[in-house]
């Protein structure tokens, strides 16, 4: 995982009223929870970005008046209007701390379809995954070199060591999609194939008939 670091500060208030307070001063309310102890507190909204805008997987270092925690962002709330951060809750972890974790799927090479006239589709972004803190990947990448017009690449394929993957394992991951204006093409094709064969019915039917 991906690293990143936010300084923050303990609550002196946790009611309603002081929360939005902090969040009209540009502050975001948060708990860590998970270890010896729940910590609420708060840090400033501009630190989130590289969690929030960004499918990366990110280890967080908090620090919370001076007390270091290892965390990952578990949960995040957003203002129903503006989209603004209002919370968010984090998971204090170890590298022994088995997690749940969304980890960003690559896609390797260029697909043969390419040359095709095909379009790749990238379809499943992020794989979610359980294991070791210490054993997270910070991508996932997939070889989809091979694929060929009409062809898809699944879950099935990945495999991950010390790591349980969650997703089915039927889920596509990409595929190379064939594009519209070549399907209507075989489609007139196929189309003036049959004209012809019953063009040729017919007639061979009429020589009969004579």
């Amino acid at each position: 995982m991906k690293k990143t670091e936010i300084v923050g500060y303990k609550r002196a208030n946790l009611g309603r009223s002081a929360a939005n307070q902090l969040r009209a001063e540009g502050q975001v309310p948060c708990v860590l929870y998970g270890g010896k102890e729940q910590v609420s507190f708060y840090a400033p909204a501009y630190l989130f970005r590289p969690l929030i805008f960004t499918p990366d997987a990110y280890e967080v270092k908090l620090n919370i008046e001076g007390t270091e925690y290892s965390a990952i962002l578990q949960d995040k709330q957003f203002h129903p209007v503006n989209d603004t951060l209002v919370h968010a809750d984090f998971l204090e972890i170890t590298p022994e701390k088995v997690i749940k974790i969304k980890v960003p799927i690559r896609l390797v090479g260029t697909p043969a379809g390419i040359n095709q006239g095909g379009k790749l589709q990238h379809k499943l972004r992020q794989l979610a995954v359980k294991g070791p803190v210490s054993a997270i990947p910070e991508y996932v990448d997939v070889d989809v070199k091979a694929l060929k017009l009409g062809q898809s690449v699944k879950v099935e394929v990945i495999s991950l060591d010390g790591i349980e993957i969650l997703d089915p394992t039927s889920n596509p991951i990409a595929s190379v999609n064939i594009p519209r204006a070549a399907k209507m093409a075989a489609e007139l094709d196929e189309e003036d194939d049959e004209d012809g064969e019953a063009e040729g019915g017919e007639a061979g039917a009429d020589e009969a008939a004579e």
